[in-house]
């Protein structure tokens, strides 16, 4: 190994990254009051006050809660890590697809036959293969900030986690296994899912790892046995599409015949799960590809082709219909960018023909994996499958392109892209409803040792006060008015931002206050059960940057049923927007939020247009900036 890749290796290993702090008690709660204050009615905000000054108080249970944190911090490399994994994710019933697993959805490709796509499977799991072992090295170079606070190293713990996670169901938590020995996280298989049948494909044979070809060969014996009428087993893979606790009653009825015990451990221990499509019998607009690959278009498509507690499953249709599906528990979106990236590059680089290696090797066929079944478990199935079925026909989606700018012309206007798409999404959300509400924005932790995300409230005072402007019908504000509103609303929001990505938000500590108090085995704090509370925790709106470099978009279901999902992803003059919701609540349609997306990102770049107009021309600006201008409805 070079000295170069030994100290990129070793700055991976002892990375020795500050811990994440914990703020101080006054500025949460300060802070607090003023994210809630402007969403909630002035009588229920007079009872919280008074709830939160009682918490803060000298002596109070806050300050207690408080020393509790900081002795953990102490303890622990990271104070917050288990309790928010606990919360996010492992304590959450609902079923994985759609309601937590994101997925990226890749350029449509364009397969002639069966055969390139395998070809297409192949060369993606050698890249795959390539990718691990720059991890299992630990080699990939070390990831640093961009955008605000640009430039600081960031904690590549995640990237370890992509091909050694498993989820494991439980009835009340689930339990989020990591397999972190590098002796035995060499793990050599992995599982092959075609025609809702499952394979166990080695991908080493006598210490070598397989070439393109010899994959390619497999997967074309995988496929065959596939087609095996007589040998095929039930789709066992619905029951990982159920809600948590029914999928850990199913997983017990199954466990108790060694050859499912024996099928599930395959699959556990396996680095990940390649799923081969069928052609999903739908025009390949980027919005059905994005439902293809949140929930396989449910059992009568590729709905059970899926092992979803796994956390990395590649997806290849027959019908070019490519991306990858996440378990997110382990890691955050950016690992599975840089991941796909890597994998698109090296795959669309180089034409799809093979190199014929001189010499073959005689590999034993792929093993099938097999199951017991009884009439228990064949309800389960069919019971999963419907329970399925209601979630694919429930999720409204709408993938929308915003074409008339992108990054560079927010950047000409000295603005972040990130707050001025938040911006225009709140605005969005203000033309489709008349008001704002609590919003989710992740803010990678990763400059902290095993950092995840926190929280950015973008609904603030001053994006309300902006949007308000801009829906005024009277034409009361003027351009300069408008101008000067938006830029607060950038300020607020960029500030929220810095707090957030240096460890100084407060939906994490709030979450570790609480946590403590039921170590205590306290009563449930005040503040905690104030309806003020529990409706800033209800997200409405969840939103996400995930930019790629590479062509792809990544997409998420809503995490409320009366929310919006809404992932996006700024290129230089275009802006890509995946806009979830559910179609059984009436108060939500993408369609309609798309359509004021549209608009509210037309009205602030034409408010921003007239501005620097003004601005070249000093003789006729004071004028034409001082008349308020009706936007165009």
């Amino acid at each position: 190994m070079s000295t170069l890749k030994k100290q990129v290796a070793r700055g991976q290993d002892s990375q020795v990254l500050p811990k994440v702090p914990v703020p101080p008690l006054k500025q949460t709660l300060d802070t607090y009051l003023k994210c809630v204050q402007h969403l909630v009615k002035d009588e229920q905000f007079k009872k919280t006050k008074t709830i939160v000054e009682k918490f803060g108080a000298p002596g109070g249970i806050g300050e207690v809660l408080q020393k509790k944190l900081l002795e953990r911090r102490d303890k622990t490399a990271n104070w917050v890590y288990d309790y928010w994994l606990e919360d996010m994710y492992l304590n959450n019933r609902l079923a994985l697809p759609v309601n937590s697993s994101p997925a990226m959805v890749f350029p449509k490709q364009t397969f002639r036959d069966h055969k390139d796509a395998l070809r297409f499977a192949a060369r993606l799991i050698r890249r795959v293969l390539e990718y691990k072992s720059l991890i299992d090295a630990r080699m990939l170079p070390v990831d640093v900030a961009r955008g605000q606070l640009a430039g600081t190293p960031l904690c590549m713990k995640q990237y370890y986690h992509l091909f050694t996670s498993y989820r494991y169901p439980g009835l009340k938590t689930d339990t989020l296994k990591v397999d972190m020995n590098t002796a035995s996280s060499t793990s050599e298989h992995m599982i092959v899912a075609c025609k809702n049948q499952f394979f166990m494909l080695d991908v080493v044979a006598n210490n070598k790892q397989l070439n393109e070809t010899e994959i390619l060969s497999q997967l074309e014996k995988i496929m065959k046995m596939s087609e095996n009428a007589e040998e095929k087993h039930p789709p066992f893979g619905i029951l990982t599409s159920d809600d948590r606790t029914e999928w850990a009653q199913a997983r017990e009825a199954l466990i108790k015949d060694q050859t499912n015990q024996d099928s599930l451990a395959l699959i556990e221990s396996s680095i990940c799960v390649v799923c081969l499509d069928e052609p999903c019998g739908l025009p390949p607009s980027d919005t059905n590809r994005a439902l293809m690959m949140l929930h396989g278009g449910g059992c009568e498509r590729n709905g059970a082709n899926r092992w979803y507690d796994k956390s990395m499953q590649f997806v290849v249709g027959m019908d070019g219909v490519c991306g990858v599906v996440c378990e997110h528990s382990p890691f955050e979106g950016i690992v599975m960018v840089q991941c796909s990236e890597f994998l698109m590059k090296h795959i669309t680089g180089s034409p799809l023909r093979m190199v014929q290696p001189s010499s073959a090797r005689a590999l034993s066929p792929p093993r099938r994996l097999l199951w017991k079944c009884n009439s228990h478990i064949q309800a389960l199935l069919g019971a999963s499958g419907d329970r399925l079925q209601r979630l694919v026909n429930n999720l409204d989606m709408d993938v929308f392109t915003f074409e008339t700018y992108g990054k560079e012309f927010i950047k000409k206007q000295k603005m972040s892209p990130d707050g001025f798409i938040q911006v225009a999404l709140q605005l969005a959300f203000y033309k489709c409803r008349g008001r704002l509400v609590p919003t989710y924005e992740s803010a990678s932790l990763r400059r902290f040792q095993e950092g995840r995300v926190d929280n950015i409230r973008s609904a603030t005072p001053d994006v309300l006060a902006f949007v308000k402007s801009m829906a005024d019908e009277g034409a009361t504000f003027t351009d300069s008015e408008k101008m000067k509103q938006l830029k607060d609303a950038l300020k607020a929001q960029t500030d929220y931002t810095i707090a957030a990505i240096t460890g100084m938000a407060i939906d994490n500590h709030l979450l570790g206050l609480l946590k403590v108090s039921k170590e205590l085995k306290m009563e449930r704090p005040d503040i905690f059960c104030d309806e003020t509370y529990l409706a800033s925790n209800h997200f409405i709106l969840s939103t996400s940057q995930v930019p790629t470099m590479v062509e792809m978009f990544c997409c998420y279901g809503p995490v409320v049923p009366n929310g919006y999902g809404t992932c996006y992803n700024p290129q230089p003059h275009h802006i890509v927007f995946s806009v979830s919701s559910f179609w059984e609540n009436t108060e939500t349609s993408s369609a309609v939020f798309v359509k004021a997306l549209n608009e509210s990102l037309l009205e602030i770049g034409d408010l921003c247009n007239r501005s620097a107009a003004a601005a070249s021309q000093p003789t006729e600006s004071s004028q034409a900036a001082s008349q308020p201008h009706k936007s165009g409805k």
